[in-house]
């Protein structure tokens, strides 16, 4: 694995999947994405685990999706590219997932996040949706996922003004399960993870796929709009302004094309 580390025993029957491109601060790129399916789907066979952790670093959990992968695609390309097949596969890990957030979780990296079963932040955690600043729109779930989490007018906020969510306020909206302090959100996940572990295999898995039923019944076709709408950006100027000016570290002219 390139771009991601895998401790299939980090403690009995816990498993950890760290995020692993620090200098990007574990910008979701194709590679990295297709790494984590392939590493849930061998984990999700494998008996001796019982529960995973996702983690990134102190710094981020992931700060977005790579930009430099998708500032030129076009429409098209993207839809041929389907990049979120991937993330339709994760999300049909069978065994529970936490994730560690501390540092950025942006983005695609927010996406991520709440794709995962619980979260445990660090205080220094920030979560938002600011893809509305380069000129498109959450692909991953976002508008499907953090409206269900928040509600519809704070997630309205969030994702048209590209704002962040502090920990305390992921926390008070029910974002994340529990804040605690840099040092110790690893070791806070560690200790969820252990007593759900300590539970029926059986009952836990189904558990989760009742809970998720409730969570995503009629998720599909919201993706599915959400996504529709996601290729249907990479057809206007502002796109390309906007990831363009990302890349060129300067302050984007959108022109409403």
């Amino acid at each position: 694995m390139e771009f991601i580390k895998v401790t299939e025993q980090y403690q009995p029957a816990i498993a950890l999947i760290q995020l692993n491109r620090p200098k990007e601060l574990n910008a979701l790129n194709k590679q990295l994405m297709e790494e984590v399916r392939d590493t849930l789907q061998l984990l999700d066979k494998n008996d001796a685990v019982r529960v995973i952790i996702i983690t990134g670093d102190e710094r981020a959990f992931a700060a977005g999706a790579d930009i430099k992968q998708m500032a030129d695609k076009s429409a098209i390309d993207m839809l041929l590219i389907d990049q979120f097949s991937t993330w339709d596969q994760i999300r049909k890990t069978k065994k529970p997932i936490i994730a560690a957030v501390s540092g950025f979780a942006l983005g695609g990296g927010c996406e991520f996040a709440m794709m995962c079963d619980m979260i445990i932040a660090s205080e220094t955690a920030k979560f938002g949706q600011p893809e509305i600043k380069i000129g498109t729109i959450p692909g991953a779930g976002g508008t499907q996922r953090l409206t269900k989490a928040v509600g519809k007018a704070k997630a309205m906020e969030l994702i048209l003004t590209g704002r962040f969510l502090s920990a305390e306020e992921a926390h008070f909206y029910g974002l994340v399960n529990k804040v605690v302090p840099v040092e110790m959100y690893l070791h806070e996940t560690v200790e969820l993870a252990k007593e759900i572990a300590s539970m029926s295999p059986v009952a836990v898995q189904l558990a989760k796929e009742a809970i998720n039923r409730s969570f995503e019944t009629q998720l599909d076709e919201g993706l599915a709009f959400e996504r529709k709408n996601f290729y249907l950006t990479f057809a206007s100027a502002d796109q390309k302004e906007g990831m363009n000016a990302f890349i060129e570290k300067r302050k984007p002219t959108f022109s409403g094309r």
